[in-house]
C-alpha cells in the first residue's frame, strides 16, 4: 500500500502502482470525469501515470487554470491527426499550446481558411471517437528508427540529450512529445481554427517554409463563443485601425518600427507627458535629460556592449564608436556621479522621459506595442538601505494614482534572485527583504516568481488590466546592485565614510508609445473629455450660420477647449454621424434659435442631448469636468 496526501492534508491509502485515474475514482466517479491531469510531488503528469511511492497529489480539473494549456496542447495533436488523415504526405514539426490556443507547424501543401471547415470536421470525428491518449517511453535509438522517414522529427530527436524519449499515441496517430495530455480526445468539447501563416523551420529563412495553422480549444462551447466575441471586440478596438482613422499616428517604410505622431496624436501625447510631470513633481521627483548617443566606453562600463550589442544602433564619430542609447540608465549614473553626495540628500528621485532605440526583428514589430524607437518614462532613485521600503511604497502609490486616473487596475509580481546573478548573498537578502516588506505594508496581493529577477537585482512588475480584462506589463520597480558598482557611485554617510547607494530603476508608463496604444484600445478611441484630441465640434445647420459658429469656436478656444467647426455643405445628420465616427465627445448644433437665444444644443458621444444650455454654463461645466479628469461623460446629468 502507499499513502497519498491531498491538498487539504487528508491522507488515504491506495494499492501500489495505482494510477492517478484510480485515485481520482477513489474520490468519486463524477470527480474523476472532470480530472485532466495531476500534480504528483510538484510535477504535472498524465492521469495514467502509475504511483509507486508515498506522494502528494493535487488533481487538475477542467476548472483549474493549468487545464486549458493541457487541453490546447492535446487539441494541437487532434489537429495534426486530422491533417494527416486528410493530407497523408504532410510532415509534422512542432505543435505547442500558446496564450490563446495552439498552433502546429507542418510541411505540407498550402492551405487557407477555405480548408478549415473540412479540417475541423475531421477533428470533430476524432473528438467524438474519444480516443484514449497514451504515453510510451522508448530509447533514443528506437525513436530515431520510428521517425526514420520524417526529417524534422529526426532532427529534433538527434538534438535531445535524453536517453529516454516519450511518445503520445491516439489510435493511428503518434507524436513525439513530453506531455502531459488529456486522458482521451473527448475532453476537447469546442474547437475552432483561427488562421494560417507561413513560418520557416527553426525561424531560419534558409530552411523550409512551413504552414503554421493556429486554433483554439475550450472545455465547452459557451467559453469558445465568449472567446470569439472577445476577439471580435479586440479587433474592433485595434489601436492601429483606430489610430489611422482618427489620424493619431502612422508608420512608414522610410523608418520601420518608428512611429510618426500626427497633430491630434500629439495632443494626447502632450497630455500624458504633462500629467506625468505634474504627478512626479508632487511626489518629489526632479527631471533630467541625457544625450541620445554616447561613446562605446560608457556602454562597455555599463555592460551593455557585451550583453546587448545586437540590439543597439551604432555609429562612428571622430573615429570613436558611439551607440544610440537603448536605455537611459547609464546617462543617469553619470549625472549622479557628477558630484559628491551626502546621506542628507537621499533619497534622490530623478525622472527622465528619454528617447531610446532598440533593434527589434521586423517580424515582431506590432503597431505601437512593439517598436524600435520609443520614449521610456524612466526614474532612477538613489537611497540608503533603510529607505528602500518607503521608496518602494512611494513608487507603488504613485503608479496606482496614475493608473487609476485612466481607469486601469493592476496586478503585482515579485521576481527573486535568478541562478545567474551578481552581488553577495547579503545584498540580495537586504534587497529582497526590502521589496517583500514594502509589498506587505502596501497590502495588495502579489504573485511570487522565484528565480525570475534580473541578474542585477530583484524586481516588482506591474501588470495593468484594460477594459477587456487583458493584462499588459508596463510598470516595473527594479533594485540594481550592478550599475552603482560599475560606476563607483557613493554617498558620505553619518560615519563620514563612503557607502554605495541602493538604486531603483522605475517606470510607470513603461513606454509612452505602448501606453498610448493601450489607452486607444482601452477606450476604443472614445477618450475621456480631458484626453480627447478634439473635445468639441460645432455644426452650423446652414452656411449663413458659419460666421457665428466661427465666433463661438474662437471663444471656446480662448477658454482652452479644443474645438473644430464642420462647415461642410453636408446634411446635419451626416455631420453628426461623422462626428460620432471621429469619436468627438461634445457636438454642438447651431441653428437660428441657438444664435438668437445665445444658447447651445449639446449632444454627447454617449447619447445625451441637452437644449438651451447657456455659453457660460457650458464652459463652466466642461472645464470643471476636464479639471477633475473624469472618465465618464456625465457633464449634463443633474
Amino acid at each position: 500500500m502507499l499513502n497519498i496526501t491531498f491538498p487539504d492534508g487528508n491522507i488515504k491509502s491506495f494499492k501500489k502502482n495505482s494510477t492517478g485515474l484510480d485515485v481520482a475514482k477513489g474520490i468519486s466517479e463524477g470527480f474523476a470525469r472532470n480530472c485532466v491531469a495531476m500534480e504528483l510531488d510538484s510535477e504535472i503528469v498524465d492521469l495514467s501515470t502509475k504511483i509507486t511511492r508515498d506522494a502528494k497529489i493535487r488533481f487538475i480539473t477542467t476548472k483549474d487554470p493549468e487545464a486549458l494549456k493541457i487541453l490546447r496542447h492535446s487539441a494541437a495533436h487532434v489537429m495534426a491527426q486530422a491533417i494527416l488523415r486528410l493530407y497523408p504526405g504532410a510532415m509534422l514539426t512542432i505543435g505547442p499550446a500558446v496564450e490563446d490556443g495552439f498552433y502546429y507547424d507542418i510541411d505540407m501543401q498550402p492551405v487557407s481558411k477555405d480548408d478549415f471547415p473540412k479540417i475541423e470536421a475531421e477533428m470533430k470525428k476524432i473528438i467524438k471517437e474519444k480516443l484514449p491518449v497514451t504515453r510510451r517511453e522508448v530509447s533514443k535509438t528506437e525513436a530515431l528508427e520510428f521517425y526514420k522517414d520524417e526529417p524534422y522529427k529526426l532532427e529534433m530527436i538527434s538534438e535531445l540529450d535524453d536517453d529516454t524519449i516519450s511518445f503520445y499515441k491516439q489510435s493511428e496517430f503518434t507524436d513525439l512529445c513530453r506531455g502531459p495530455h488529456i486522458p482521451h480526445t473527448g475532453f476537447v468539447k469546442a474547437i475552432k481554427l483561427m488562421k494560417v501563416s507561413g513560418a520557416y523551420w527553426r525561424a531560419d529563412q534558409t530552411k523550409a517554409q512551413l504552414q503554421r495553422i493556429y486554433g483554439t480549444a475550450f472545455f465547452n462551447k459557451k467559453e469558445l463563443a465568449e472567446h470569439i466575441n472577445f476577439l471580435e471586440e479586440a479587433k474592433r478596438r485595434n489601436h492601429r485601425k483606430i489610430g489611422e482613422a482618427m489620424e493619431l499616428f502612422s508608420f512608414h517604410d522610410e523608418a520601420p518600427g518608428m512611429p510618426f505622431i500626427h497633430p491630434k496624436g500629439m495632443v494626447i501625447w502632450n497630455i500624458l507627458i504633462d500629467y506625468w510631470r505634474e504627478e512626479h513633481l508632487a511626489a518629489g521627483y526632479t527631471e533630467t535629460k541625457t544625450p541620445i548617443m554616447l561613446k562605446r566606453s560608457l556602454w562597455e562600463q555599463s555592460g551593455h556592449w557585451d550583453n546587448y550589442r545586437e540590439n543597439m544602433y551604432t555609429s562612428v564619430v571622430d573615429e570613436y564608436d558611439y551607440a544610440i542609447k537603448p536605455m537611459n540608465c547609464p546617462g543617469g549614473m553619470l549625472i549622479y556621479g557628477n558630484r559628491p553626495h551626502s546621506y542628507r540628500e537621499l533619497p534622490i528621485r530623478a525622472g527622465e522621459i528619454g528617447l531610446v532605440h532598440r533593434h527589434e526583428l521586423s517580424g515582431v514589430l506590432s503597431g505601437l506595442f512593439r517598436v524600435r524607437a520609443f520614449h521610456q518614462d524612466d526614474a532612477h532613485l538613489f537611497m540608503t538601505p533603510d529607505q528602500i521600503q518607503n521608496e518602494i511604497i512611494g513608487a507603488l502609490s504613485l503608479s496606482e494614482r496614475i493608473y487609476g486616473t485612466f481607469g486601469l487596475g493592476f496586478n503585482l509580481e515579485l521576481s527573486t534572485r535568478p541562478e545567474k546573478s551578481i552581488g553577495t548573498d547579503k545584498q540580495w537578502e537586504v534587497a529582497t527583504k526590502g521589496l517583500r516588506s514594502a509589498l506587505a505594508l502596501y497590502g495588495q496581493e502579489y504573485i511570487l516568481n522565484e528565480g525570475d529577477g534580473a541578474f542585477y537585482g530583484p524586481k516588482i512588475d506591474l501588470h495593468i488590466k484594460d477594459a477587456l480584462g487583458r493584462t499588459w506589463q508596463c510598470g516595473t520597480i527594479q533594485l540594481d546592485m550592478s550599475l552603482p558598482e560599475r560606476f563607483d557611485l557613493s554617498y558620505i554617510d553619518r560615519d563620514n565614510e563612503k557607502h554605495r547607494p541602493i538604486m531603483i530603476h522605475r517606470t510607470i508608463f513603461g513606454s509612452i508609445e505602448r501606453f498610448f496604444g493601450i489607452l486607444i484600445e482601452h477606450f476604443a478611441g472614445k477618450f475621456p473629455l480631458w484626453i480627447a484630441p478634439v473635445q468639441v465640434v460645432i455644426l452650423p445647420i446652414n452656411d449663413d450660420l458659419v460666421p457665428y459658429a466661427t465666433q463661438l469656436g474662437n471663444n471656446l478656444t480662448k477658454s482652452a477647449l479644443r474645438v473644430e467647426i464642420d462647415s461642410r455643405t453636408e446634411s446635419l445628420n451626416k455631420k453628426i454621424r461623422d462626428a460620432q465616427l471621429n469619436k468627438i465627445p461634445l457636438i454642438l448644433t447651431i441653428g437660428k434659435k441657438e444664435k438668437e437665444s445665445k444658447t447651445l444644443s449639446v449632444r454627447t458621444l454617449d447619447g445625451q442631448v441637452k437644449y438651451g444650455i447657456t455659453h457660460e454654463d457650458f464652459i463652466g461645466r466642461v472645464l470643471a469636468h476636464i479639471n477633475q479628469r473624469k472618465l465618464t461623460l456625465d457633464i449634463f446629468k443633474d
